[in-house]
């Protein structure tokens, strides 16, 4: 399925290719792919064509995350910060990840508790998360 949906991507014309909802789909792609630097570069081309699309900014951190580019996968969450912050738990919540395994434990329960606060569904996933070991004695 994979492939039928590359294919129909590549047939998209050129004048809508940075479409929001084709780089969306093309995001996806690359993600279910494990594509991670093809899905950087969509994610930061979303980032940066549409900076109200909060996607944009998740994926391609995800991305970078996934490559072990954890320093630059926090800038990035943190440059969408200003825009999002106040209402996105999984942008807190990301950031929780990226700063435990950078070994900041008292920042990371700062923003796991900002992602819990906006979204209650994320305490539960910080106990499933390898990211949070680190938080979890």
């Amino acid at each position: 399925m994979s492939a039928a949906a590359a294919a129909e991507l590549d047939r998209v014309k050129s004048a809508d290719a940075h479409r929001l909802d084709v780089l969306e789909v093309r995001l996806d792609l690359h993600t279910q792919l494990r594509a991670w630097e093809q899905a950087s570069g969509v994610g930061e081309l979303l980032a940066r064509l549409f900076p109200d699309y909060e996607g944009g900014w998740i994926g391609w951190a995800y991305a970078l995350r996934e490559m072990q580019h954890i320093t630059e996968a926090r800038a990035v969450l943190l440059e969408a910060e200003p825009k999002h912050g106040l209402k996105s738990a999984v942008l807190h919540f990301n950031l929780a990840c990226y700063y435990a395994l950078l070994g900041d434990v008292t920042v990371a329960r700062q923003r796991l508790r900002r992602a819990c606060q906006l979204d209650a569904s994320f305490k539960q996933a910080a106990k499933d998360d390898p990211d949070l070991k680190s938080l979890w004695v």
